[in-house]
Formats: structure tokens, sequence, C-alpha cells
């Protein structure tokens, strides 16, 4: 399922160390002192550049090939790779390297002076492989005069003592790498890492002032489906050596997987937000029934609204919420949709909500503020969202899907996003798109159009509480639903109009008010179900209305 290991295709809950974990530790195993979330300050990039000469680890170089690898020509190579059979990477591990245990894996530290400096504003740390990162990667370096290998050299690792005096072959590779830039013009030699490539084709990215949370992908295949999910592996990238003080950095993957291969290309620029605009090329090597597109991946535990499936077992957490994002958000022509997103179901739920055309989707963090997570050293509230913006009609008819995977722990990424297009994906059947992933903290957000008020909490509890019936009923449920954002009048007494909808059972008594305390507005709806309960979903809508205009995104829950 979709809530794995970026190391493995195992089951969520059968793998004990989550990729969440492992890149978190990976990054403090690097660098002493990080916590995988920022990397501030902990090396100096002038001795750095000058180690990286001394190891002959600058980009510009040895160069072996005379000319640079175009994102075309790598579009030449994975269709080229398509038309043979696939060939799974081989397990040349040394034993003692996948037998690694969590804490050992952590013990290999790259020496902060072997960071390789690219360009006056970033540097690049390589992953050593082991543990559940057991797949090689090759890095390459490319600038207009050529390319150079990244080969492996232990003498750029502190192997930790369950390794000690081991020497391994330039051949061994990494298991990928990450990119720092300085995110304070007046500290340019103080580096924090924004961009990890590490497991599958599972990249993660940060704006200033935010920590990792979500991950995005390159693809997904058949996510929830019966036949299993298939995890295609970037195998190669090219790391393009900025020029003068250029703010971007690209990066070129060959992705290979037993479906299909693809050539991306990934122009990062950090900041606030950051962006990464993407193109690729996809190259099925047979039908394909579900292929996610822009996929995003995060983890929900329990939010505002407790674990919110039916019948679900509560928490016992001292942390009020816990989450890396907390809904979904999915933008058509005049309209813009919020799900909030639920845990607690006794099996795995597709939601799909058709789009023609798609102006964009993502998952979202909303709740920033630490009274709601009360978690000093995971910091919620500081995780971005990720929205996805489409560029040309590579994303026409088609559904946003929404997985969402029961899960007791929030070491296991549980929730996935993707475009599925509604064509079918056959052998030979070439897919280009381009797309831009922006980094989303407080909003309203300019990536996010138009300017609709959002939804900022919903809230579930017994309506007997405020509307009491003679004999109660423990069935009603009042939602409350609050609105933040432009577009809401100020009036207290302006005339509100809310249209409301449910797929079973029904939405009553609506009504709603101005928050004089965060200029918002609540609405309050009694949902009455259906007798009997539908085996799946109820879906429920609201949105509001004033002067004959939509001023609100729309809500849409599950009871």
């Amino acid at each position: 399922m979709a809530g794995r290991s970026d190391a493995d295709n195992e089951a969520p809950e059968a793998i004990g160390v989550s990729r969440r974990a492992i890149v978190r530790g990976a990054a403090r195993g690097a660098l002493a002192g990080s916590a995988g979330l920022s990397v501030s300050g902990l090396f100096d990039l002038n001795a750095a550049r000058t180690m990286a000469q001394t190891l002959g680890n600058t980009p510009s170089q040895g160069t072996s090939e005379p000319r640079p690898v175009t994102f075309e020509a790598l579009a030449q190579q994975a269709e080229r790779l398509a038309a043979e059979p696939y060939r799974a990477s081989s397990s040349d591990l040394p034993q003692e390297l996948a037998a690694l245990d969590y804490d050992a894996f952590q013990a290999i530290r790259l020496r902060p002076e072997a960071t390789v400096p690219l360009g006056p504003r970033f540097s690049m740390q390589p992953f050593h492989r082991g543990n559940l990162h057991a797949k090689r990667v090759e890095i390459f370096f490319q600038s207009p005069e050529g390319v150079r290998p990244f080969a492996y050299d232990p003498g750029l690792f502190d192997l930790g003592p369950a390794l000690q005096g081991r020497r391994y072959s330039p051949t061994l590779g990494y298991a990928g790498f990450r990119i720092a830039t300085s995110f304070d013009a007046s500290r340019p030699q103080s580096h924090e890492e924004f961009l990890v490539f590490l497991g599958a084709s599972y990249f993660r990215i940060r704006g200033r002032d935010q920590v990792y949370g979500l991950s995005a992908r390159g693809v997904a295949v058949n996510t929830g489906l019966p036949q299993g999910e298939e995890f295609p592996d970037f195998t190669s990238f090219w790391i393009e050596e900025p020029r003068g003080d250029a703010a971007s950095i690209t990066i070129l993957a060959l992705l290979d997987g037993p479906s299909l291969t693809g050539a991306y290309r990934f122009n990062v620029t950090p900041g606030d937000p950051s962006t990464v605009a993407v193109e690729t090329a996809l190259f099925p090597r047979r039908a394909i029934a579900a292929l996610g597109l822009a996929p995003l991946t995060s983890m929900f535990l329990f939010g505002e609204n407790g674990p919110g499936a039916r019948g679900s077992e509560p928490f016992d957490d001292f942390r009020p919420q816990v989450h890396d994002s907390d809904g979904l958000v999915v933008q058509t022509p005049g309209d813009r949709l919020w799900r909030p997103l639920v845990n607690g179901r006794a099996a795995p739920q597709i939601s799909s909500f058709r789009v023609s055309p798609l102006e964009g989707f993502g998952l979202l963090q909303r709740e920033r503020h630490f009274a709601a997570y009360l978690d000093v050293q995971a910091r919620h509230e500081d995780r971005p969202g990720l929205w996805v913006t489409p560029k040309g009609d590579g994303f026409a008819a088609g559904a946003v899907r929404l997985f969402e995977i029961p899960s007791r722990t929030e070491a296991t990424d549980n929730i996935v996003a993707a475009f599925v297009p509604e064509a079918p994906v056959e052998a030979g059947r070439t897919l280009r798109l381009a797309y831009t992933l922006t980094t989303v903290g407080s909003e309203p957000a300019a990536a996010l159009a138009p300017p609709l008020a959002r939804v900022v909490s919903t809230r579930v509890g017994s309506a007997e509480r405020l509307r009491p019936t003679n004999p109660p009923s423990p069935r009603r449920r009042l939602y409350v639903i609050d609105f933040e954002g432009p577009a809401l009048p100020d009036d207290p007494n302006a005339a509100i109009d809310v249209a409301l909808s449910a797929s079973a059972g029904a939405l009553v008594e609506p009504y709603a008010e101005r928050v004089p305390q965060t200029g918002g507005w609540r609405l309050y709806a009694e949902f009455r179900p259906p007798e009997p309960w539908p085996a799946g979903d109820v879906v429920l809508r609201a949105r509001l209305s004033h002067a004959g205009r939509v001023i609100t995104e729309t809500w849409d829950a599950v009871a």
C-alpha cells in the first residue's frame, strides 16, 4: 500500500523503521546536531570547497563526457529503455551494510568538510547505502564543459564503530542526496538543506522557516489497487552546476520500473515559497490501470475532529493533533474544494474527485499554531503543504484521487493524493507533462486561486448538546465549519446563503454567524444519518454565498 517505507514494498505496519524515521535519522548522521529538518550553520562552505577540491569532488573537475546530458537526450534514453524488458537493479550491497540495525546505520556520518559546493549558492551531500536504503543511484555533475560521475569515496564518511576499518569500492554508489542553500542573504556560507532525493522516486522540499513534512514522488503506479502498488525508482541523477549567482538549480533524473520508464527535469528554486518546476516524459512498458501523476504522500494520524471515521478508536496522546497535512484541496474552474483528511477506518479508502480540466491540487497543513499540536520537536505547525499547478494540457480529463490508509503510528505515511488521467495508459503511449510544485505555509497563499475564503477547521460533536430532543438521539451530529479569508462580509447582519448536500441522510437547520474574534464566519449544520447506514462513506458538502456570489471554498467531508 501507499503507506510503505521508501526502501521496500512491504505493507506499512510490517516495517519497523519508516522512511520518515530514516530520512530524519540520516540527516542527523550526516551532520551532527541536525534533526533532519534544517542544517543551519553546521559547516563553513569555504572550508568545504577547499576539501572538495582536494578530494576531486568539485563538479567542474575531471569531466569524462564531452557534452552535458539534455532532457531530450534523457527522454530518448528512457524510451529505448522502455522497449527492453525490465531488469531490477542488482542487489550487490555488502552483507554487513544490508544487516545494519537502525542505530548502526545512523552512525554513518558524512564528514561536513566533504560537502560538495555547487556554485556560490548551493551545496550537495550524498547519503550512504545500507539498512533500508539498499538501492544504488548514480550521481553525475554536469556543466557546459561536460559531465563527471560522482564516484563513491569511503573517505567522505565516518562509517561508525560497526564498520570501523571497512573499505568499499567506488562502484558502491550512493542511496541519494540532499541539496542545501543559504536562505539568509547576510550569511551566504551558512547552508540549510531544503531538498532531499532518497528512496524510490520520493523527494522532499521545504521553504524558508519550514521543516520537512510530506513528500512528493515522481509517479505512483496502481496505488490502492488489489494487484498491489508498484514503486519505480530514480536510478540516475545529473545535477547541473549553477552558473554565477543563479537562484535555481536543475536536476535531471532517469526513472525505471516494471511498468514504465521516465525522464525528469526538476528546476528548483528555494525561498519563501520554494518551487519545483517539473517536466517529465513517461514511457509505459505495459498497460497501467491507475497511473498517479504529480503524487503527494503525507501522514495524518488525528486532528481537530478526532480520528474522523465512524466508530474509530480514539488516540491516547497528550498532543491535541498529529499530522503533516490536514486536508486536500482541488481547484477547478470556478470552484475550490476542501476535503478534511480522515483516519480510523477499518480498511483503506479511495475517494475520487473528477476534474476537467484540473487547475491545481495539493495536500495542505492549514493548522499553523503550536497550541494545536504541543509537540516541541516535531513542529507540525511549520510543516509545508505542497500545491501542484499543471502546465499545458497534460492534466486534462481525469480525477484527483485521495488514498487514506488506516494507521495507528505517525511513522507511517498513510495519505496519497495524485491526478489519475481518464485516458487509458497503454504500452508505447508517451505521456509528456509539466507542472509546478509550490510549498505552502500560512494562507492566503498566492499559489491558490481564486481568492475564496478557506475552510480552517471542521469540528464534530453531539447535536444533543445544543439542540436536545426527547428522547435523546446519539446518532445526531453537529458539524461546525469555520471559514476565514477574503470575500467574507464584515457586517454580522449580512445575508448569507448556505448550500448543503448529503449523499445519504440530510444536513438540516443550517445557521451561519460571523466570528468577531477571527473575522471569519462559522456554519453550524446538523447531520441526520440515514437508516440503515450505507456501507461506505457518506459525503457531505457545504459552501457560503453572499449577494449572489460564492464566497467560500466547497467544504467536502465524510460522515
